[in-house]
């Protein structure tokens, strides 16, 4: 059964086009837009998730980042 968002595609797609304006306006290479995003990964699960739920949750996005980047 497939995850139902409670986001549009639209609020997606246009937030992510904002995060990759920023980053090629900077001129970020790979290297620098890895460091910049996990910051900020960093910084909101630090600031927005709860210590008991937060190492579960760096667990689950870093499993479904690992399958999403797997070879297909």
């Amino acid at each position: 059964m497939p995850i139902q968002s409670k986001y549009s595609n639209e609020e997606f797609e246009a937030l992510m086009q904002d995060v990759f304006i920023a980053l090629e306006k900077n001129h970020a290479d790979r290297d620098l837009s890895i460091m910049v995003l996990g910051n900020v990964l960093a910084t909101i699960f630090s600031n927005q998730v709860s210590a008991e739920n937060r190492m579960p949750m760096v667990d689950n996005f870093c499993r479904i980042l690992k399958k999403s980047t797997q070879s297909h």
